[in-house]
């Protein structure tokens, strides 16, 4: 993958790029040296039982001149002194001073032990291990579980229970596991990584014992564990604070913030985004890549990248009317990740090259299309103005925001046109458009409603103090109410009233 080749009308890889440089045949990978990871396992243990080696030859070296020293500075207190009566100058200093050697080669001594002790493989993790066994026998019991692991720890324990006896003993080394790596979150990532990959190993191979030689019966099994460990121990692996991945994602988002100018045609891309199809495609891809972050399971990241690279393949197609080639491919797959800017870009490649299971990054589409994601992102690293068919000068001014592909400033007089208007931005733009002219509507809307509002509140003054002047200006005067008075001798009617009645008594 470093063997990379640039040719004039696009990014061109060659297949044998993407193999094991030791000749294996699988995939490899950037993040091991081109190697494939069963080669990168063996070249990294052949160092590290050098390493050892070697620490054990130093710590025997430094055991033996201090022995030598002890020994020569023991030899020279115990000489006996020579007969006099009166003790020599100095002589009163040699007790003290031969305490005070004595005890600094002791702290000498043990420091020697205790690097020999370092590097023994069976005294690393012991001590830690009964610890956290007399503390806990679970990570689970002394934290509570998120409803995904929750989840998936009952997906895992159904599934064990098809398998009866091997599923018990299954669940059982897992949880050992477990509770072994929890104590180990002071190793580094590639020590982390190791564990893992040694537990897969030496489970796998006692599932093909079991299985008889059944590969997909393993994997089936071997996906489910490493479903059920990695969601567990996800918080703790990826991204640990002992490595430098942070440092890369953010020159990584950096770097691609810095190429955003970069478009179809600098890459010689068989692309036509006027196609709703391949536009659809393209929105897919770009939000398959981006997703990925949010799982959990490499073998879930892995599935996210199968499905970028899918939407890939299918837009150019559509495009050339014809099956897309590899080396259609990977150029459309760097336009994508540099569109998207996938969240931690490298922790995840990282992520899923130390703990996925290694069987799927050596063969397989997804081994394929992971490979590819890895030449991407070492591309977009070292992109120049060679890559993009430009000149320095040219890459320089787009690279410092100075100068833009899509200015009319006479930039393009020698270089391709710019590239059509994509029918989802074109929408977008629409969109932003109409909520725009909302938002103005809105806030027109609310100024009226406010001024009716004052309005509504001064109207009951200002009608009153209308009223104050009126009343001021016209004031009401109401006369005194005369009543007249009553006299009985002018009633004449009284003479022209009928008699009273008068009762009537009827027999019965």
């Amino acid at each position: 993958m470093s063997q990379r080749t640039e040719r004039r009308g696009g990014i061109h890889v060659d297949q044998s790029d993407l193999l094991c440089k030791n000749g294996c045949g699988y995939y490899g990978n950037a993040a091991w040296q081109a190697l494939c990871s069963k080669c990168w396992r063996e070249e990294y243990q052949k160092v590290r039982h050098k390493q050892i080696q070697d620490d054990w030859a130093l710590a025997a070296k430094l055991q033996r001149e201090e022995e030598a020293a002890y020994a020569s500075s023991h030899g020279s207190q115990t000489q006996p002194p020579p007969q006099s009566s009166n003790p020599q100058p100095g002589h009163a200093s040699l007790g003290p001073f031969s305490k005070f050697e004595e005890k600094k080669t002791n702290e000498k001594t043990r420091k020697v032990t205790t690097v020999k002790k370092f590097f023994s493989p069976s005294s690393r993790s012991a001590p830690k291990k009964e610890t956290q066994e007399g503390k806990t026998p679970s990570p689970s019991l002394s934290r509570r579980a998120s409803f995904d692991t929750d989840q998936v720890s009952k997906d895992f324990m159904d599934f064990l229970k098809n398998l009866q006896k091997p599923g018990r003993e299954i669940h059982k080394q897992c949880r050992a596991f477990i509770v072994t790596m929890s104590s180990k979150k002071d190793l580094g990532a590639d020590e982390l990584s190791e564990c893992v990959q040694d537990f897969y190993q030496n489970l796998s191979e006692r599932l093909l014992g079991h299985f008889k030689g059944s590969s997909e019966s393993v994997e089936q099994v071997m996906d489910q564990v490493e479903k059920y460990i990695m969601t567990r121990l996800y918080k703790s692996v990826f991204c640990p604070e002992t490595s430098d991945d942070e440092k890369k994602d953010l020159a990584t988002q950096n770097r691609i913030r810095a190429l955003h100018w970069v478009n179809i045609e600098m890459l010689c891309l068989s692309f036509d985004e006027e196609i709703p199809e391949v536009s659809e495609n393209v929105v897919k891809a770009i939000t398959d890549v981006i997703e990925m972050d949010s799982k959990r399971v490499p073998r879930d990241k892995l599935s996210c990248i199968t499905r970028c690279s899918k939407h890939i393949f299918s837009a150019i197609r559509i495009t050339k009317k014809e099956p897309a080639s590899a080396d259609d491919f990977l150029p459309a797959l760097i336009y994508i990740v540099l569109k998207a800017n996938p969240p931690r870009l490298q922790s995840n490649i990282q992520y899923i090259t130390r703990f996925c299971n290694p069987s799927r990054l050596m063969s397989g589409e997804d081994g394929y299309y992971f490979t590819n994601l890895c030449c991407a992102a070492a591309f977009i690293e070292k992109l120049d103005a060679q890559s993009l068919n430009l000149s320095p000068e040219e890459f320089e001014r787009y690279m410092s925001g100075q100068a833009s592909p899509r200015s009319s400033d006479g930039v393009w007089s020698s270089a391709p046109p710019p590239d059509p208007i994509n029918p989802v931005l074109a929408q977008l733009n629409t969109n932003l458009e109409a909520l725009s002219g909302l938002s103005t509507r809105q806030e027109a809307l609310m100024e009226a409603a406010q001024s009716l509002q004052a309005e509504l509140l001064s109207w009951p003054q200002s009608v009153q103090h209308e009223v104050t002047g009126i009343l001021k200006k016209y004031p009401l005067e109401v006369p005194p109410r005369q009543i007249p008075a009553i006299d009985d001798n002018d009633d004449v009617d009284n003479d022209n009233l009928p008699p009273p009645l008068t009762p009537q008594v009827f027999a019965g």
